[in-house]
């Protein structure tokens, strides 16, 4: 007969969770972020300092959404797999950018 407090409780397994959406939020987000910037700057028409400016701001909201997300995901690993993923389709555009014009 078991008790009800002693359902299998693993206060390690909780503290991973946050572990991975703390490395998701912070050293993550800010890669997604600068991978964004980098795509966007490449993608806004006209002259490239104002295209930076417009992408480096536009990256800080990327980059907090980013890190509300990793608190906001089911689960810890879903985080660092979403934000992964967001910021392999930003490199994909900024290198296809790259390959397509043939400067940095």
């Amino acid at each position: 007969m078991s008790k009800a407090g002693s359902l299998s409780f693993n206060p390690w397994a909780k503290r991973g969770d946050m572990v991975l959406r703390v490395l998701a939020a912070i050293p993550l987000g800010y890669a997604v972020g600068s991978l964004w910037a980098m795509a966007l700057a490449r993608g806004i028409p006209g002259e490239r300092s104002e295209a930076t400016i417009i992408a480096t701001l536009v990256a800080f909201v990327i980059c907090a959404g980013a890190a509300m997300w990793a608190f906001a995901a089911r689960s810890g690993w879903r985080a660092v797999w979403t934000l992964v993923l967001l910021g392999a389709v930003a490199g994909a555009i900024a290198w296809a950018s790259i390959q397509a014009t043939g400067r940095l």
